[in-house]
């Protein structure tokens, strides 16, 4: 029974960190700038515009109230605009970069609010320009933080994965419910959650472990 799960269970878990991979190297392509301006475009801050917050601010926190289930069904016209279907595997991850990209900023810029504003301002005493203070100081100094909320990311869209698993996305939550939920077959079930613990705990594991290494205290 082992042999011939084993190998649907490893490519969905193949097709599950593609997912989550992919979508959370986007998003943060996105989210790094977005939560970069929102901890520096405040009054009387590094880059303020106050227009960015009024605006930008309200967007990021009504997409992040949205139950993500409920995102990835609404933008379905969307996601057949970028890939061309609404399902498989390289359609998830449109819905799962979309949910990332605020959740991201929020978290970039929490990491950045953090950092002490002494530092920020001995180094424009030093003459440094504000994209200088931004990539000097600010970054480095909230990386732990930074990393921490990347690994919190990720792990939550290893959840999410599995949520677009019942929108026949693939991965491990469409493994659990197609061959698992439908066909009664409760080994399945149990063989795709200790799978779904294993991948979160070796996530939360590595990204501990880069917070540490990049916290300067412990050096």
């Amino acid at each position: 029974m082992f042999s011939t799960l084993a190998p649907i269970l490893l490519q969905a878990t193949g097709e599950t960190l593609y997912m989550v991979a992919v979508s959370l190297t986007i998003a943060t392509a996105f989210g790094l700038p977005l939560g970069v301006l929102l901890a520096t475009s405040g009054r009387g801050e590094l880059f303020e515009a106050l227009w960015f917050q009024r605006v930008f601010g309200p967007l990021v926190n009504a997409t992040r109230s949205v139950p993500f289930i409920i995102l990835a069904v609404a933008i379905i016209p969307f996601t057949r605009f970028v890939v061309g279907t609404s399902i498989g595997t390289s359609a998830a991850i449109v819905p799962l970069t979309v949910a990332a990209i605020p959740f991201i900023a929020r978290i970039i810029e929490g990491a950045m609010r953090e950092v002490d504003g002494g530092l920020i301002e001995a180094a424009q005493a030093m003459g440094a320009r504000p994209v200088q203070v931004v990539t000097k100081v600010l970054l480095p100094e909230a990386l732990p933080g930074i990393i921490h909320g990347l690994t919190l990311t990720a792990v939550t869209l290893i959840g999410y994965s599995a949520m677009v698993g019942a929108v026949g996305a693939g991965g491990l939550g469409d493994l659990g419910i197609r061959y698992g939920y439908q066909r009664f077959r409760p080994d399945v079930m149990a063989a795709v959650v200790i799978t779904l613990i294993v991948v979160v705990q070796v996530v939360q594991s590595f990204g501990d472990y880069l917070a540490r290494k990049a916290d300067k205290r412990n050096i």
